[in-house]
Parts: C-alpha cells; sequence; structure tokens
C-alpha cells in the first residue's frame, strides 16, 4: 500500500520476512486484499487519528449522558408490563459498572427511581432526551474525526440522526432486560419440573450470554449508521467483533485491576469512584474507536480495490 513504509520495514531484519509472510495471507470476505493491507491502513488511521484525544472527547460527554439516560429509562419503566422490571433493571446496570462503583452510583439511581421528577411531557425528561443525545452524537462526532473518513453529515441532520439512535439504544437495553427477565422465568420452571438441576449456573450463563449480545448488537448498530461514509457495510463488522471481544476482556482485567491494584480510593477518599468510572468510560471508549477503525480502514482500502472487495 504505502512504498514508504514497505521500504521502511524491508530493511528491518525478521520483520520484512514477516511482511512478505502477511502479504500472502488473503482474508476471507476480503477477495485480493492480503492481511498486510488490513493492518498497515489501520495503523495509519490509529497513528494519525488522534484516537486517544477523541476517546477522551467522547468519554466526557458519554459520562455527562449517563445519568440523563438512566433517567430516561425510569420515567419509560411504568409503561413497561412486567412485574419487578424495575428492580431488575438496576441490577443490571449495576452489573455493567466497574468493582466498588456500584455502591456510589446506586445513591444517584435510587435518587433518580424514587423521584420521576415528571412524566413524559416533563422538563427532566425532554432535558434527558437532549443530554443523552449529546452523548450518541460525541460518539458519531468521534466517528466522523477518523482519519479515514472524509464525507460529513451536517450538524442538524447529524443530531437528529443522534437522537433516533440514542432513542432506538434506549429501546434494545429496556428489550434486553425484558428478555433476561423472561429467560430467568423460563429456567426457574424448568427447575421446578425437575429438568434441571442447577438454575443459578444457567442463569449466570445466560446473563452473560444476553450481555455479550447487547455489546455486539449495539456497537453494531453504531457503527453501521454512525457515519456517513461507511453506512454501505454490512450490520456485523470486523470491527463490531473486534470491539465485542475487547469490551469482555477489558471487562474482566478492569475487574483484577480495580480489586487488586487500584488505589484511588485510598489516595483520594469517595471521589476515587469517579475517577474509576471516568478511566472505565476512557477505555471503553478507546476500544470503541479501536473497531471502527478497523472498519473505516477497509472502507479505504475498498475505493482502492472496488471490484474485488464484498463485506
Amino acid at each position: 500500500m504505502t512504498k514508504v513504509i514497505e521500504d521502511s520495514l524491508d530493511k528491518i531484519p525478521i520483520i520484512n520476512w514477516l511482511v512478505k509472510l502477511v502479504k500472502k495471507i488473503k482474508i476471507p470476505g476480503l477477495l485480493g486484499m492480503s492481511l498486510y493491507d488490513v493492518i498497515e491502513m489501520y495503523v495509519i488511521g490509529i497513528v494519525k487519528g488522534a484516537l486517544t484525544s477523541r476517546a477522551g472527547g467522547i468519554a466526557f460527554s458519554f459520562f455527562m449522558a449517563l445519568f440523563p439516560f438512566i433517567l430516561f429509562i425510569l420515567t419509560l419503566i411504568p409503561y413497561v408490563p412486567i412485574e419487578g422490571f424495575q428492580e431488575d433493571f438496576l441490577v443490571m446496570i449495576e452489573q455493567l459498572l466497574p468493582p466498588n462503583t456500584a455502591d456510589a452510583v446506586h445513591v444517584v439511581i435510587e435518587d433518580i427511581a424514587n423521584n420521576r421528577y415528571g412524566g413524559l411531557l416533563s422538563f427532566g425528561f425532554l432535558a434527558s432526551i437532549f443530554l443523552m443525545t449529546n452523548g450518541v452524537n460525541a460518539i458519531l462526532g468521534g466517528f466522523e474525526y477518523s482519519y479515514h473518513v472524509t464525507e460529513m453529515r451536517s450538524i442538524l441532520r447529524q443530531y437528529f440522526i443522534s437522537m433516533g439512535m440514542a432513542i432506538l439504544l434506549s429501546i434494545t437495553l429496556i428489550s434486553t432486560v425484558a428478555i433476561i427477565i423472561y429467560f430467568e422465568i423460563g429456567i426457574e420452571n424448568l427447575k421446578s419440573k425437575g429438568w434441571l438441576k442447577d438454575d443459578l449456573f444457567w442463569i449466570e450463563k445466560g446473563q452473560f450470554m444476553f450481555f455479550v449480545l447487547l455489546i455486539f448488537v449495539t456497537v453494531s448498530f453504531l457503527y453501521k449508521y454512525g457515519t456517513k461514509e461507511v453506512k454501505h457495510f454490512a450490520f456485523f463488522t470486523p470491527g463490531s467483533i473486534l470491539t465485542t471481544i475487547l469490551t469482555i476482556v477489558m471487562f474482566k482485567l478492569f475487574s483484577i485491576y480495580v480489586l487488586k491494584f487500584a488505589t484511588y480510593n485510598q489516595l483520594y477518599g469517595s471521589i476515587g469512584t469517579l475517577l474509576i468510572l471516568m478511566l472505565f468510560v476512557w477505555l471503553n471508549s478507546i476500544i470503541l474507536l479501536l473497531g471502527f477503525e478497523l472498519n473505516a480502514s477497509i472502507s479505504k482500502l475498498r475505493k482502492y480495490k472496488p471490484n474485488e472487495i464484498d463485506l
């Protein structure tokens, strides 16, 4: 792809051999494109795309939109005809948070849950839509500032698309919680009939499966409609697969880090919880951008070989 980079790598022993090997690997589904082409374009996008700065902007806006998003969901919950739905929703939110942060966030969530601040047409509800739209809009803005993206939407169009996506993502989360509730009821019924012995095992595995599916569908939705230039991709993309895997790995490693090594609470007291949560959101923002950069890199390569690549 880039002759300067290839010439530089060709001068390094062992690396030049690896480059020649990787160039011979053709990726299934990306006809005519070698693994080297994808890796090179991907690295260029990461290095020249100010990834950490974009992730910082997304993390700030997303953090500001977190509690308005919860307010939006809790306002809709009374219209969901499922007994105990709110309790299950709050449990799921706490499970999505890193360790040692659930207790502090639980106080805020309980206040939101106990004080509705009006109905569907109240100022608080409308403000929550505005703020959570800003969070999604920041994500889409981070996508558009990719090194490989050149086409951008107008500001007004982008904002209304962000609003629609924010509402659809909220409905997706509500639907996921509802499915989990019915899944748990089904497992308990099977246990009562003697068909299952360890219902807790199946409930935990089921919750994990739905959690992974929620991440995968959400990320795929953001990547599919996040930018004007990459929307021709299929709904499920290599980037969404990469992001889902990295997110699950990050959840596990970050939990170990917080429980075993982090000393924020000892150094900063209660504000340490806020720092842990901000770090958690920032890492997820980086992972989200890493997956998008992979899709954007493949999209850029498609312009070089439009007749050979089909996703």
